[in-house]
């Protein structure tokens, strides 16, 4: 009698290991996934907190360009005829006096249009380019594009990182 209550026993006990493991697995894989996939959301934060650094730095850095005073704002004539001069002098296209002056493109496209003038801090960095040479431009161009990582290639840099996430948690289904 005894063997049988044993021989029993063993049976439950290793019908109910079964059903726990069968129960369990399915999550053991889903958290060694989700696992791999806050790895790699970490890591993606952390470059991306880099990006956000190397931006608040160039933000805090001294600005491209000297400034004209208020006085020297106020008597400048600054019409839109007169910006899109300063910038064919300055062999400049619209996008790199933008990002002298710390504006969006489209800024001064509508500058230059009449739609809108500049802001008395950006008007006064369009003055403090009248002072500037070609060679300046370009000097202090490179200087911004070292500074600031340019968007495209972040955003491709991003892409990638997405695609190859992608790739490998459909390797592993």
């Amino acid at each position: 009698m005894a063997k049988i209550e044993a021989a029993i026993r063993e049976a439950i006990a290793r019908g109910a290991r079964r059903q726990v493991r069968g129960a369990t697995m399915p999550l053991r894989r889903e958290v060694r996934r989700l696992r791999r996939v806050v790895a790699r959301l970490r890591q993606e934060v952390a470059a991306l907190r880099g990006v956000a650094d190397q931006w608040q730095r160039a933000a805090q850095a001294a600005p491209a360009v000297a400034e004209a005073s208020e006085a020297e704002a106020r008597a400048a004539r600054l019409s839109p005829r007169l910006i899109r001069k300063l910038r064919t002098r300055l062999a400049l296209s619209q996008a790199a006096l933008a990002r002298l002056a710390g504006v969006s493109t489209g800024a001064v496209v509508q500058w230059e249009r009449g739609r809108s003038t500049p802001s008395d801090p950006n008007r006064r960095r369009l003055i403090g380019l009248r002072r500037v040479g070609r060679r300046e431009v370009k000097r202090l161009l490179a200087s911004l594009r070292k500074a600031l990582p340019s968007r495209p290639a972040r955003a491709a840099r991003l892409r990638r990182r997405r695609r190859r996430v992608r790739r490998s948690s459909r390797r592993r289904r």
